[in-house]
C-alpha cells in the first residue's frame, strides 16, 4: 500500500509492483488520500478506512490523491461545498460563496487526470465536494433543497476513464457492491495485462473464453453481444474492436449478478460433470445449487463443491474459467452472496 503523498508521483506506468503470495501482483488503484489515514482533510484530520487499508490493501497498490491539497487550498483549510447546476456545479467556500475555487480544482484535475492511465480502479471518499462519486449535495438558492451531483475531481476521473471501476468507501459495506467492484478491478487488470503487448485476435479470443461464464453471471445480454464481437476477431479495425469489446465487457460486469444468474452458471458448470460423477453426487450438487438459488446457503458453498468435483475429474474448459475464482478466495467476497 502506498503510504505517503497526495499526488500522482507513485503511479507506475509499468507493472513493476510488489509480488504477493499466491502468485498475485498488487493492482494499482487510485484512492482518496484521507482513506489511507493521511491527514489531508479540511479540518486537518483523516477518514482512515480499515477494510480498505487492511483487507483490500493486501491486494491493491494504492495511489493516493487529495485534489484539494494538490490544488494548494491548504491543510487545514476552510471547507468548500458545491452550488448551482448539479451537471456543472461550482465549488465555493462555505459561508462565503464569493470565494470560488472551481477553476483551481479544475486546473488540478486537468493536470493530474492524464497521469492515471495505469490505474485499474479508484476508491473515492463519499460525500466529498471534490471526490464524491455520487449523491454529493449541490446547494441551491435559499429556500430550495439541495440537489445531488458528483464531486469535481471524481467527475473528471470518471469522464476521462469511463470504463475504470470506481466505487466509494461507504458503498463497499454492501457485500454485493463490494464483490462487484473488486471483481471488476481484477478483470480490468487481467484485460490490461493480456493486451500489454498489443491487441491481437488470439488474445481477445483467449480473454473472452476465460471470462465467458463470469460475464454470463452478470448479464446474458452483454455475454451474447460480446460473443458476437469476438466472432468478428480478425476482421475489421483492431483498435475499434478492442475498444468496443472492452466497453461491452465492463458494462456487462457492472450489472449486479443475481442469485438466478449465478444459479444458471452453476447449473452450466454442473453439466460438465454429467458423465463424470455418479447419480447421488449429481443430485447432491443440484440440491445445493437450488439451496443457493433460494437463499439458504451463500455462493461459496456450491462453488467449493464444484471445485472438489473438478479436482477429481478435470475439465480443460472449466479450468480456464475465471468464474470459479475471479479474485482471491482470501477476500471472502462470496461468503456473503
Amino acid at each position: 500500500m502506498t503510504g505517503a503523498g497526495c499526488g500522482p508521483a507513485h503511479v507506475d506506468a509499468g507493472r513493476e509492483l510488489a509480488s504477493h503470495a499466491g502468485g498475485y501482483i498488487r493492482i494499482p488503484v487510485g484512492i482518496s488520500s484521507c482513506l489511507l489515514g493521511q491527514a489531508v482533510r479540511y479540518d486537518g484530520g483523516h477518514k482512515l478506512d480499515r477494510y480498505v487499508t487492511g483487507e483490500l490493501g493486501r491486494w491493491f497498490e494504492y495511489v493516493p490523491f487529495c485534489p484539494e491539497a494538490l490544488a494548494g487550498l491548504g491543510i487545514p483549510r476552510p471547507p468548500i461545498r458545491l452550488v448551482g447546476d448539479p451537471a456543472a456545479p461550482r465549488a465555493v467556500r462555505v459561508g462565503n460563496e464569493s470565494i470560488d475555487v472551481t477553476g483551481t480544482l479544475d486546473a488540478t484535475a486537468h493536470r493530474v487526470v492524464p497521469e492515471l492511465e495505469a490505474l485499474r480502479g479508484y476508491i473515492f471518499k463519499r460525500g466529498s465536494p471534490s471526490c464524491g462519486m455520487e449523491r454529493v449535495k449541490v446547494y441551491q438558492a435559499p429556500g430550495h433543497s439541495p440537489r445531488m451531483g458528483r464531486g469535481l475531481f471524481a467527475r473528471a476521473v470518471m469522464e476521462a476513464y469511463p470504463l475504470l471501476p470506481c466505487e466509494e468507501e461507504g458503498r463497499l459495506n454492501d457485500p454485493s457492491l463490494r464483490e462487484s467492484f473488486v471483481e471488476r478491478v481484477f478483470a480490468f487488470d487481467r484485460w490490461r495485462r493480456a493486451m500489454d503487448g498489443g491487441f491481437t485476435p488470439g488474445r481477445l479470443v483467449e480473454f473472452h473464453t476465460r471470462h465467458k461464464l463470469l460475464l454470463l453471471s452478470h448479464s446474458e445480454v452483454h455475454y451474447r453481444a460480446a460473443g458476437r464481437l469476438v466472432a468478428e476477431a480478425g476482421r475489421g479495425e483492431p483498435a475499434r474492436l478492442a475498444e468496443e469489446y472492452l466497453r461491452m465487457f465492463m458494462e456487462g460486469m457492472k450489472r449486479r449478478a443475481t442469485r438466478r444468474r449465478h444459479a444458471n452458471v452453476l447449473q452450466h458448470l454442473a453439466g460438465h460433470l454429467k458423465r463424470r460423477i455418479d447419480s447421488s453426487d449429481r443430485q447432491a450438487l443440484a440440491s445445493l445449487v437450488d439451496e443457493y438459488r433460494t437463499g439458504v446457503v451463500p455462493l461459496v458453498v456450491p462453488i467449493r463443491l464444484l471445485r472438489h468435483h473438478f479436482r477429481r475429474a478435470p475439465d480443460r474448459y472449466v479450468e480456464m474459467q475465471h468464474y470459479l475464482e475471479p479474485c482471491p478466495d482470501a477476500l471472502g467476497l462470496r461468503n456473503h452472496l
